[in-house]
């Protein structure tokens, strides 16, 4: 008890879960490993978008390509399109990799966030409805 009898508190510990049989943590997602259907490595989350008003994860940015930064590519996936795989310890896409030769990306430095019309076009692509 301090000096003036009000009680501190003791700094408060940092979080110790990070993640649970149901939950996750945001930067335990990104970086996790991206796979097609086939079971082959496509790439990894790099992040993902949370829609403000819903707060509702919107989409996957999964990072393809690139060696050392060049080349590398973000292909904004529904989040509704992954699916957790335990076994694996990452998500899994049943997207045929010619679909994802054609979808939509960007590179980096790239902004794709400005155009009202690109969630909708993103969701579209993968034949979802955008409606968060």
């Amino acid at each position: 008890m301090a000096e003036d009898g009000i009680t501190q508190a003791a700094d408060p510990a940092p979080v110790a879960v990070d993640e649970t049989d149901r939950l996750i943590a945001s930067d335990k997602v990104e970086g996790t490993e991206v796979f097609g259907r086939d079971g082959h490595r496509i790439g990894s989350v790099y992040n993902f978008m949370v829609d403000k008003v819903t707060g509702r994860v919107a989409y996957a940015v999964v990072s393809f390509g690139g060696f050392l930064g060049l080349g590398e590519r973000f292909f904004p996936l529904p989040w509704a399109a992954l699916t957790y795989d335990p076994a694996r310890g990452g998500y899994v896409v049943d997207i045929d990799p010619a679909t994802l030769d054609r979808a939509p990306s960007f590179a980096p430095g790239e902004e794709p966030w400005r155009d009202p019309e690109h969630q909708r076009n993103v969701f579209g692509f993968y034949g979802f409805n955008y409606g968060l």
